[in-house]
């Protein structure tokens, strides 16, 4: 159905406790997803935790409030108060109980518009229940988002027992979310096929990967702007277990002890990992590495344009094997900057596009060769790779375009459901 021969208007609400605002360091995926949805006549209300996930820092409530109804520029947003918390232990398990417990609780204003779909967005299952119970209450169609999957990854990633009593609960949650979902949407191209393997039959999936806005980027790549003296490579994104930056440093110290001062490594963003990156580089006098605070989603082009090359990295394990789609990845194939990347997987996008290099995750030499063999390229060869990588995030992952492909499923499963 398209929305241009429809009068009326969809109404959308996606619930995901991490969704970031454009002014926020972060993916803002839900926000460009909302923004472009507009020109199908889609209305998008996003119900998100106002504590911010890496900070810990509250973002919009003031003292005393609970909730939030406002427009983040053109998109609304229903920020919802939940208790701070350190780590990945009980703490955070409370908070997303309270996340889920203030989205049964909310209620919208008198003159807002009933949801005609209800996505609920992971890693998050809390919020998959949160979306499903709301999807009910309206008796409209249940979308289930997939963009980490949980608890496989916990169990890779975090080393987790797959017999813990919290991991067997997440499991249960996985398949009734997926047994219960009327459409499966998934960043990676593997999520249909895992969702098939836990319920034990097809489901309804879309592969919707992450993307980027292309407007923010200039067609061509700037030049950096620092000593030409210096291969600038860069990190941009958080600093977490899975992002496996403890590789990036042992590749830097490597990279000092043999006198190649010239590549130096930035690392911007914030994580659960920094203050141990921080602490390790200072235990090993790395002259070569710097660090920088996270910036908003606006200001990610102009980081990455004075970068002569950007960085990376996953840990080794088979939970790649469904795919790869972190929004890092998109930013800098707009950037036009050639990528070094470090990953196991039978999807990679970057060895797709002819966009890099490519070696395998978790070790510290390769790294610091592929490095090296990159900063004595000519500026041509980077400049093609860059050209490359941007040309093949034009046409796979701009975001407008999945936006468009997003709306017309959603125009269709609503039309169904009203359809009987």
């Amino acid at each position: 159905m398209s929305a241009m021969k429809n009068d009326r208007r969809l109404a959308i609400w996606v619930v995901n406790q991490y969704a970031l605002a454009p002014d926020q360091a972060g993916g803002t995926r839900h926000y460009s997803l909302a923004h472009h949805l507009k020109e199908q006549s889609i209305d998008s209300t996003i119900l998100a935790g106002s504590l911010d996930y890496f900070t810990q820092k509250e973002q919009r409530l003031s003292n005393g409030q609970k909730s939030l109804s406002i427009l983040e520029r053109d998109v609304k947003y229903v920020w919802l108060r939940t208790p701070p918390y350190r780590g990945n232990g009980v703490g955070r398990i409370k908070n997303m109980l309270a996340f889920l417990r203030a989205v049964v609780r909310w209620q919208p204003t008198a003159d807002a518009h009933a949801p005609d779909v209800v996505i609920g967005s992971s890693p998050n299952l809390f919020s998959g229940l949160a979306a499903y119970l709301l999807a009910r209450r309206y008796g409209v169609p249940f979308v289930l988002e997939i963009r980490d999957i949980w608890p496989k990854s916990m169990v890779e990633l975090l080393g987790v027992s797959p017999k813990h009593p919290f991991i067997l609960t997440l499991a249960a949650l996985e398949r009734f979310l997926y047994q219960q979902a009327d459409l499966v949407v998934g960043v990676l191209q593997g999520v249909g096929d895992h969702a098939s393997r836990v319920i034990g039959r097809p489901v309804p999936f879309l592969w919707l990967p992450n993307g980027v806005d292309l407007k923010h980027y200039p067609d061509r790549a700037a030049e950096p702007q620092h000593n030409l003296n210096v291969f600038s490579v860069m990190y941009l994104g958080a600093h977490g277990v899975p992002n496996s930056l403890d590789t990036a440093l042992q590749a830097a110290r490597l990279l000092q002890q043999q006198c190649h001062h010239h590549i130096r490594l930035t690392f911007v963003g914030e994580g659960v990992a920094k203050s141990d990156m921080i602490t390790w580089a200072q235990n090993h006098d790395l002259k070569n590495v710097y660090f920088h605070d996270p910036v908003p989603k606006d200001q990610v082009p102009g980081m990455l344009a004075d970068a002569d090359a950007l960085l990376l990295l996953q840990r080794d394990t088979d939970l790649y094997r469904d795919g790869i789609s972190p929004n890092k990845l998109f930013d800098y194939f707009a950037a036009a900057k050639p990528i070094v990347m470090a990953l196991n997987s039978p999807f990679n996008p970057v060895a797709d596009a002819d966009a890099g290099l490519t070696v395998l995750p978790e070790d510290p030499q390769a790294l610091a060769n592929a490095l090296l063999t990159l900063s004595r390229m000519s500026a041509a060869e980077r400049r093609a790779m860059g050209d490359r990588g941007r040309s093949y995030v034009e046409e796979h992952h701009d975001m407008r375009a999945l936006a468009h492909r997003l709306g017309n499923t959603l125009w269709v499963l609503a039309g169904n459901r009203q359809r009987g």
